[in-house]
């Protein structure tokens, strides 16, 4: 694998803040310590590798190391499915952890740590229901009012706060909020919540707990107990930080990590929220997590996608402050530049229609040779036979050709790749005018490589002979979303919270049309025979995965990418 950080081409601010803080002596070389917090509510996209990259790149370079922390403060949605699915897929793409943590092996140390608060008088019990709680916060040019219950005693919200963790009271009806300032010019700082009752079975801890710490309480208590210098997170939290600061601070930790933000992935024709992803796989939309139209990294390793490409990738996305949407085809663009150099060709018809040489004898067959890879003659070559029946691409033939169409049609010729130039000479259609056998001659001097064989023509077609087409089914994917307005998926992170917003505000962009199947495609042998998880570069046609879905009888291939790149560097 590429490097996953080169000093000498990647410079970018958070390299900056902490060369310096080593120049300054706040930091020696070996001493930075960050962490990657993915929620298990769903398998990690492509967005969330760019931040675990930033995280895993930034320890590596000076000297230090990353955790793995799942952020599991949220039971609800939560599951070991996805705790598992996020490890396997983070050691697919080859980063690594030095440990894995759970921010629920925290929650005796928060709940700890919310009784200073409480003893400090810097946090208290209130009973204002969620809507209540959203009216008193106030707008962003009006302030907030306190609650009426802002004031209880210390002795009150001890007792009350000791009988929230004792299951005394129903969902909702109580929270432990921080006392700060409900005029703050940041409504983050309006006396936000610390605590919640949710009486829900948790994935890691089981029912020890009814209560469960919000994740602007708990994350900065998780960061300074592991000794975390440098939480890295997405520019969204830019606005928590002071936040996140007043939690260190008060809680009167020593070591203080410091909260640095950066501009999240956004990729064209792509949506990154999760909540909208799990509702594709829960409408069945999709057919799951690893779908290979799905931006998930299950769902582009299925596809075909390696880690090298979309490490690759992110590199090339760079890392900034200010907000930016990278092309969808530099991702292409990436794994196409890595198959062309490491792919075996090979041949595959997907939607083939029959040719018939009819000067050719019946029951006879010759070898053609094939290269594996046009630049690497090192691998040598395969051998296919030509024979009397064969297919070629439907596409590649027309009744009525326009002027510059080069392939074949009556009465014109083309060369069969490897093989003999051939001549359509009468074609037989079914009550609907389809194409069912097209009717050729071929020129037995013309073969590729025979002496003398040098007649030109200006068309040049791969094709299978009976003797060598295996069934094999082909599945072409195009974008899940079509051209998404970039302010539609703006309004669907802001109510990230909101999960029916979040969730439908691409109901109408999801592209119906982003899977079509080819089940009577064809293979050359070598193809149908490979193991589960061999890439091809299928000559004319794209660059293709087998399947886990292959059996014995049909292959299945998935479409990577085409062979055409549209990306402008």
């Amino acid at each position: 694998m590429a490097a996953l950080y080169d000093s000498d081409k990647i410079m970018h601010f958070i390299d900056e803040i902490i060369d310096g803080e080593i120049q300054s002596g706040k930091y020696r070389y070996g001493d930075i310590v960050t962490r990657y917090p993915p929620e298990p509510n769903g398998y990690i996209h492509i967005g969330h590798v760019k931040a675990f990259w930033i995280d895993y790149s930034m320890a590596a370079k000076y000297g230090g190391y990353c955790n793995l922390r799942f952020d599991d403060t949220n039971p609800t949605k939560e599951e070991e499915e996805f705790v598992e699915g996020i490890e396997n897929d983070i050691r697919w793409l080859g980063l690594d952890w030095k440990q894995v943590c759970f921010g629920s092996d925290y929650f005796d140390i928060c709940y700890e740590l919310a009784v200073k608060l409480i003893k400090k008088g810097k946090a208290y019990v209130c009973d204002l229901s969620k809507d209540e709680i959203r009216a008193y916060r106030g707008t962003l040019t009006a302030p907030g009012k306190n609650s009426p219950w802002r004031d209880r005693s210390v002795e009150e919200n001890l007792d009350l706060f000791e009988r929230m963790k004792n299951g005394e009271f129903p969902d909702g009806s109580k929270t432990l909020r921080a006392k700060i300032d409900m005029a703050s010019p940041n409504i983050n700082m309006r006396d936000p919540a610390m605590y919640r009752i949710l009486h829900t079975r948790h994935h890691h801890t089981g029912d020890k707990w009814c209560i469960y710490p919000m994740y602007d309480f708990a994350h900065p208590i998780q960061d300074a107990t592991e000794g975390v210098t440098h939480s890295l997170c997405s520019l969204e939290y830019e606005a928590h930080r002071p936040l996140y600061d007043w939690v260190i601070e008060q809680c009167e930790f020593e070591r203080k990590p410091r909260q640095i933000e950066f501009a999240r992935l956004n990729v064209t024709n792509t949506v990154m929220s999760k909540r909208y992803l799990r509702k594709l796989v829960e409408d069945g939309l999709v057919a799951g997590w690893d779908d290979p139209r799905m931006p998930t990294i299950a769902g582009l390793r299925r596809r075909g996608y390696t880690p090298e490409s979309i490490i690759d990738f992110v590199r090339r996305a760079g890392v900034a402050k200010a907000y930016s949407v990278a092309d969808s085809a530099l991702l292409e663009h990436c794994i196409r530049e890595e198959l062309n150099e490491s792919a075996v060709r090979a041949v595959a018809v997907l939607d083939p229609v029959r040719v018939v040489i009819e000067n050719y004898s019946e029951g006879q067959s010759e070898d053609v040779s094939l290269e594996l890879h046009p630049a690497k003659p090192e691998l040598g070559a395969r051998t296919l036979h030509f024979g009397r029946e064969l297919y070629i691409e439907r596409e590649d033939f027309m009744l009525d050709p326009p002027k510059k169409f080069f392939r074949l049609a009556p009465g014109r010729e083309v060369r069969l790749k490897g093989a003999y130039i051939i001549k359509c000479e009468r074609v037989e259609t079914d009550e609907n005018g389809n194409v069912t056998v097209i009717y050729c001659s071929y020129d037995p001097t013309s073969k590729s490589g025979m002496e003398g064989a040098n007649r030109k023509v200006k068309g040049t077609l791969h094709w299978l002979s009976a003797i060598d087409a295996c069934p094999a089914q082909a599945r072409l994917y195009d974008y899940m979303i079509k051209d998404a307005p970039q302010e539609q998926q703006d309004e669907a992170e802001e109510y990230e919270s909101d999960h029916a917003a979040a969730a439908n505000a691409y109901a109408d962009q999801f592209n119906h049309d982003s899977l079509i199947v080819r089940g009577g495609a064809l293979v050359e042998p070598m193809a149908a025979q490979c193991p589960v998880g061999t890439r091809y570069q299928f000559m004319r046609v794209g660059y293709f995965i087998k399947d886990q879905d292959s059996n014995a009888d049909c292959a299945v291939f998935n479409r990577i990418v085409g062979l055409k790149d549209s990306y402008k560097a």
